[in-house]
């Protein structure tokens, strides 16, 4: 059976900073994280498609399809509109800096392979993955295509940021760093501004996890939600 801390395919952010000899200019502190009390249903659903996810300054990792889960497929996949600000998210960074995509879309069959297995453990707390809730008018985030976990790079060396990807542990809260400084505290807290900046929300337990245009997005920045459950073209 796949597992979620496989492959590993960062390296730690503060190693790498050290390595490379490079100094972090300290960044703004985060603003207080919340998580909605409730999300507004999806009722007039965008028809923006969803395109493959390429970018001269994006690193493409496919973390599901390499560890082998049954439903993860070879490309990935994320809403025109998203990936115009991810664009613009990279091209904010400073020199020597891109990103690397973990995930983006993610089939229904996959939201719910992935449930199952995080949530077979039974301590595990709400919020780390999504119900795959197949209503068209309450779809999981990574379902509507404008959802996408990512992290920086260096010098194309893709950075895990405290915690990896899919740590389902208090490490991977955006904000257990605030009181830690260090290079990944910095490389945290660019990363959240560099992706607030370009449109996109963050989910408070995962680090990695921003969105555009979905219900939890809707919820966050006061709009209406734009994405539905989306698919890839035939």
């Amino acid at each position: 059976m796949p597992r979620f801390d496989e492959p590993h395919l960062t390296r730690d952010g503060a190693d790498v900073v050290a390595e490379l000899k490079l100094t972090i200019a300290p960044q703004p502190a985060l603003p207080p994280l919340v998580e909605p009390d409730a999300f507004p249903p999806v009722t007039n659903p965008s028809d923006d498609p969803l395109v493959a996810l390429t970018h001269p300054g994006v690193v493409v990792l496919g973390n599901y399809h390499r560890a082998g889960w049954d439903a993860a497929l070879a490309h990935t996949w994320l809403r025109a509109a998203a990936l115009e600000r991810l664009g613009r998210a990279v091209e904010a960074l400073p020199d020597r800096f891109g990103l690397c995509v973990f995930d983006a879309w993610r089939p229904l069959p996959l939201q719910a392979e992935l449930y199952e297995s995080a949530y077979a453990d039974p301590d595990l707390p709400p919020g780390f993955v999504s119900v795959p809730d197949a209503d068209p008018t309450t779809p999981p985030p990574h379902l509507t295509g404008g959802t996408v976990d990512c992290s920086l790079t260096i010098d194309g060396i893709p950075l895990g940021l405290g915690a990896g990807f899919d740590d389902f542990t208090e490490r991977a809260r955006a904000d257990v760093l605030e009181d830690d400084p260090g290079p990944n505290r910095e490389l945290r807290r660019m990363l959240y501004w560099t992706m607030r900046q370009a449109g996109f929300i963050l989910l408070d337990c995962e680090w990695w996890h921003f969105e555009y245009g979905t219900r939890r997005w809707a919820a966050l920045t006061g709009n209406e939600p734009l994405f539905g459950p989306a698919q890839p073209p035939a």
